[in-house]
């Protein structure tokens, strides 16, 4: 299911700053040689990360889903001389090639890269987040948000992807196991008090959550 017409989402990338060589680079190669290529962020999403990170310029940026790394290159950013950017990706052939990416970037020495479950690294990573971007497994959403929310700055912002879905969440029950999961997710973060929210409709939904 399109969400956005493709005519429009042409417009839209011809009437936005393109992004540099090696992000182009790193675009191209995911298309041409990984399997689940339509994962990455790409172009016109990859723009608007990095302008939110421009606009909050973060000390400390915690990604929970790496894939093969142009998300987090565009989160670095934003990111002041003495910012850190850590980013967590589950599969470590995945890691290992973000990690080519990451050392070719004028980002490699603010860039840190972990491998395994974000269950287990969030909590023995001891920073306080300015800024963390979601978008890993999707049933596991909740779990992450509670997991790093204790630790965000007050107006941190949290941006979660794919909360959309390709249009699952319209459906009044969704049989998609990942659709169920962002849909609750939804429900989970429209619920709560303590944080000011806004979803986007661009590419396959963001929602951007400051903690207040």
């Amino acid at each position: 299911m399109d969400l956005v017409h493709p005519l429009i989402e042409t417009y839209a990338a011809a009437y936005t700053s393109p992004e540099d060589p090696l992000l182009k680079e790193l675009y191209d190669y995911t298309l041409q040689h990984h399997p689940e290529a339509r994962m990455i962020s790409g172009p016109l999403q990859g723009k608007l990360l990095e302008m939110i990170s421009c606009m909050i310029r973060p000390h400390r940026i915690l990604e929970i889903g790496t894939f093969t790394g142009y998300s987090a290159l565009c989160l670095a950013k934003g990111l002041p001389a003495e910012g850190r950017l850590h980013t967590i990706e589950l599969r470590e052939p995945d890691a290992l090639q973000a990690r080519t990416w990451f050392d070719r970037s004028l980002y490699a020495t603010q860039i840190i890269s972990h491998s395994g479950n974000a269950r287990e690294i969030i909590p023995v990573l001891q920073e306080t987040w300015d800024l963390v971007f979601i978008d890993a497994d999707k049933p596991a959403y909740i779990e992450y948000f509670n997991l790093v929310f204790p630790a965000m700055r007050q107006n941190g912002f949290i941006l979660a992807d794919n909360v959309l879905f390709h249009g699952q969440v319209l459906e009044e029950k969704p049989k998609n196991k990942s659709a169920r999961g962002i849909q609750a997710f939804n429900e989970f973060i429209q619920q709560r008090t303590d944080v000011e929210k806004v979803m986007i409709t661009v590419r396959d939904g963001l929602s951007l959550i400051r903690k207040i």
